[in-house]
């Protein structure tokens, strides 16, 4: 059975911060240090819009 058929994405979404909690004071990007929207206390990788885009850019699916 294809998971297509079921409503799911053939590709997963990029993942985001779980728990994602409110700044002020924000975190700082881990690629190029800039502000994040993601309070300091947010669990996991967080990543700034501009890297949060590229990422997902580099890892979709291609076709």
């Amino acid at each position: 059975m294809d998971e297509r058929e079921h409503g799911e994405s053939y590709c997963p979404a990029p993942a985001t911060p779980a728990g994602r909690v409110e700044g002020p004071p924000y975190a700082d990007c881990l690629e190029c240090g800039k502000p994040t929207e993601y309070g300091v206390a947010t669990p996991g990788v967080v990543l700034c819009p501009v890297c949060e885009w590229q990422d997902a850019q580099r890892t979709a699916c291609s076709g």
